[in-house]
């Protein structure tokens, strides 16, 4: 869990700090105050985006100095993130005060998030939902972020090496970066098909509750190598050279996949269910996956839930609110008004206004 959080000139924050003392840690304020902001902040201490995917460049203070700072202790160690003023487009790491590659965090944190943008997250692209795969593999695999890194430097070398075929191939060239996509996407779809297995063996188990219960599997495009096995995508990935190069992209390996959903009770794909059913898959799914990690890793992820509460009725939220405190996690919550989270128990409640956050 953290025990401290920083932020220096980040979004609208020209500085906070926050110590949170119990599990729960309730941010409330006016929509535009700044409380989803806190929860970014919190996202970017994991590899990746953020929960909002956006550009480093975007996230530092306007006024400021020209870039931001984000720091939190876990477990008595200093993790921080941010950017320069010199270089805003530039992510810098820095664990224990020294500098780290960011695919390093995973060994530190586990995030998983909940936004109002992903309740569209089941009849969107697929792009989507396989980011939200991967935070739900990185959490039990964290090298997961390592082998997608190289993953996808090999796949951009190979585009550019195909893009221009008139020039010719440098067939060793290629061979070597084919061999490098196929090791590490064996990796990325045996990662994410080991934890898909492991959280439906948990979401069996669940407690039957207000909350829908979801299958999940994996898919890929028909007839196109999945990764799972190397020697395969290799075989795809040479065979499928002029293709490739006609289509601009590479169309054979794990970065194809998509998440598949269905809601079990009715058999349906989650796509086809009502948008308060999508809902509770996607709470059934983090909350389990939430018990999955703590049982795996001996500590249970960081749960960062924009607006859940405001969507509930009062049953649903105390249910909620007692499935949340039994994974152990530490919750950071975000609503627009104190009485939505009538029930919760201890918490930290804090109050969000223009960038300041004072007590609840």
């Amino acid at each position: 869990m953290l025990s401290r959080l920083t932020l220096s000139d980040f979004r609208n924050h020209e500085d906070a700090l926050i110590v949170p003392r119990h599990p729960f840690v309730v941010l409330t304020g006016e929509n535009g105050a700044g409380k989803t902001n806190i929860l970014e902040a919190v996202s970017l201490l994991t590899p990746g985006r953020g929960l909002r995917g956006a550009a480093l460049s975007q996230m530092a203070r306007q006024g400021g100095r020209g870039g931001f700072g984000v720091a939190a202790q876990v477990d008595g160690v200093t993790i921080g993130t941010g950017t320069g003023a010199d270089a805003p487009d530039r992510r810098q790491v820095r664990i224990g005060g020294v500098a780290h590659a960011a695919s390093a965090l995973a060994d530190y944190l586990s995030i998983l998030w909940l936004t109002p943008a992903m309740d569209r997250l089941f009849t969107e692209s697929a792009g989507g939902r396989r980011r939200f795969l991967d935070r739900l593999t990185l959490a039990l695999h964290p090298a997961h972020a390592t082998h997608s890194t190289r993953y996808e430097a090999a796949m951009r070398a190979r585009n550019k090496l195909l893009s221009d075929p008139a020039r010719g191939w440098d067939a060793h060239w290629l061979a070597a970066l084919e061999a490098q996509l196929a090791e590490h996407g064996a990796e990325i779809a045996q990662a994410r098909a080991d934890m898909v297995a492991r959280l439906n063996a948990v979401l069996e188990r669940a407690p039957e509750g207000p909350f829908a219960r979801p299958l999940l599997a994996l898919g890929q495009p028909e007839g196109e190598a999945d990764g799972l096995d190397a020697d395969a995508l290799i075989g795809a990935l040479r065979e499928g050279r002029r293709r490739d190069a006609a289509a601009g992209r590479t169309l054979s390996g794990p970065h194809r996949a998509d998440l598949v959903v269905r809601h079990a009770a009715k058999d349906q794909a989650a796509a086809l269910c009502s948008t308060g059913e999508q809902k509770a898959l996607l709470l059934s799914i983090i909350l389990g996956h939430a018990a999955l990690v703590g049982q795996a890793r001996g500590g249970a992820p960081v749960l960062l839930l924009d607006e859940v509460a405001a969507h509930l009725d009062p049953a649903r939220r105390l249910a909620l609110f007692e499935r949340l405190a039994a994974t152990g996690s530490q919750i950071w919550m975000t609503g627009t008004e104190a009485a939505l989270f009538d029930g919760i128990g201890e918490a930290i409640r804090l109050h969000v206004a223009d960038g300041q956050v004072l007590p609840g």
